[in-house]
């Protein structure tokens, strides 16, 4: 999965074990709607030092995998997600070549739209018996 947005913050790396490592990132998106989205993703491992290169207020593209996982503790099982980001690209600007920007267009294409807006697709004159 792919989302572009805007590097809103960046936090420091933890140190979770002697052999796991994560840093926390939040990016902005739909920030012209009047509800954007704040979406906390994290890096692992050798990839924490990726978001050295990049600095807030900047639009970046973000390639993650949806991560979900079962707790057993003592109040009963609970379920958490993750974002885990693996690629992280910088958002070129209007600079860029036509092939390259070609890529672009086809990745924004493919990105993945998180608008929380309905949709209507149907015609004003259908009558589809729900009632509302």
């Amino acid at each position: 999965m792919e989302v572009v947005g805007t590097l809103k913050a960046k936090f420091d790396t933890q140190k979770v074990s002697d052999r796991f490592q994560k840093r926390e990132f939040v990016l902005t998106t739909e920030a012209s709607t009047p509800y954007p989205q704040h979406v906390s993703f994290q890096v692992t491992q050798d990839k924490c030092n990726i978001l050295d290169q990049f600095n807030d207020g900047e639009e970046i593209k973000v390639q993650f995998n949806l991560r979900g996982r079962e707790w057993n503790g003592p109040q009963g099982i609970k379920y958490f997600n993750t974002l885990e980001a693996w690629r992280i690209e910088k958002v070129s600007g209007g600079n860029s070549s036509a092939s390259s920007s070609q890529n672009s267009n086809q990745a924004s294409n493919n990105t993945i739209n998180t608008s929380s807006a309905p949709v209507f697709t149907g015609n004003v004159g259908d009558n589809d018996d729900l009632p509302f």
